[in-house]
């Protein structure tokens, strides 16, 4: 008895394994969703040839017949293609079926292109149906009269199919209008112009064909908000009067450096005039002595050498005396 029931119990479980993976190979439900959709498939060749293809069928199957029922005619291996290539099924379909209501020439060919490249396809084809808003981020940049303006623009766009494959994005669109913006803020005679006739940065900036290239159609370039920073010209004045003073200072110190190096140059050239000299009058009383001994010098003459040198120091402690006590007064 207990062995029956084993037996019935793995029997069982066989069946139920087998079904299990008879319906994960042959995916009987979705092919029906399918067939009364108006979707007409082949069991095997479709469905089971997907999962040995390890393609999810569901994947596939859904956005074909959502394609079908907006009057859209693909077929399975179109799709299969480009989900093996890395692409959205989906959003790529979804796309087909936007541009069609819109009326907008979109091919499956090109749509897969676009969403291969990276792109959204699907946003692509809205922001060509509704055009888009970018904000630029304030803009800042120097009128002649030496005032800063900042200004924040809004460009409206319009997705350009033909050139979303290797046209440049937004960051492209922000970059050259703020380019633009501050050619036509710098060109300005004052910043009054400017916030005088905000329009005409953006009648500037339009005018220089900014969106060559790119994935978008500027429609419109409109200043949101215009604003007075600072006085740039001054602060450059006042930045270059300091430098200058720096400048002055600088070689000033030099020319002090200079002078004290010459002060103290010269010193050393009196000391060591001065030691040459007490050295050369060391040496007379030697050679007093010397012309003593050789009877080039006599003693009378000797005696009338020391009253002139008496009579000198005499002279000169006078005359000191007097420079003093004429200083004193």
């Amino acid at each position: 008895m207990e062995f029956l029931f084993s037996s019935g119990l793995i029997l069982l479980v066989l069946i139920v394994a087998g079904l299990a993976i008879f319906f994960y190979f042959i995916p009987v439900g979705l092919w029906i969703t399918a067939y009364f959709s108006g979707v007409r498939l082949k069991l095997l060749r479709d469905l089971v040839g997907m999962r040995l293809r390890k393609v999810p069928p569901h994947l596939i199957v859904k956005p074909l017949i959502t394609a079908h029922k907006a009057g859209i005619y693909l077929e399975t291996a179109q799709l299969e293609a480009h989900y093996l290539a890395g692409g959205n099924v989906q959003k790529v379909v979804n796309a087909l079926i936007s541009a069609d209501k819109a009326n907008i020439d979109l091919t499956f060919e090109r749509a897969a292109a676009i969403d291969l490249a990276g792109r959204d396809v699907y946003e692509a084809v809205q922001v060509s149906v509704n055009p888009k808003v970018i904000e630029t981020p304030p803009v800042s940049a120097v009128a002649k009269d030496g005032i800063q303006v900042r200004a924040i623009a809004r460009v409206t766009v319009r997705a350009n199919i033909e050139r979303l494959v290797g046209g440049a994005g937004e960051d492209t669109i922000i970059a050259r209008v703020g380019e633009g913006i501050v050619s036509t803020i710098g060109s300005a005679d004052s910043h009054k112009e400017v916030l005088e006739n905000p329009d005409r940065i953006s009648k500037t900036v339009l005018e220089k064909g900014l969106d060559a290239g790119t994935a978008f159609e500027i429609l419109s370039i409109d200043i949101a908000d215009v604003d007075v920073g600072e006085n740039i010209g001054a602060k450059l004045q006042t930045d270059q009067a300091e430098a200058d003073l720096r400048v002055a200072r600088a070689k000033a110190e030099e020319r002090r450096a200079a002078a004290v190096a010459r002060e103290q140059e010269m010193r050393a050239l009196v000391q060591e005039m001065r030691a040459k000299v007490v050295e050369a009058e060391a040496e007379i009383p030697k050679a007093i002595a010397e012309a003593l001994r050789n009877g080039n010098l006599g003693v009378l003459d000797y005696y009338n050498l020391r009253n002139i040198q008496a009579d000198t120091e005499m002279r000169r402690a006078i005359g000191g005396a007097t420079e003093e006590d004429a200083d004193g007064a």
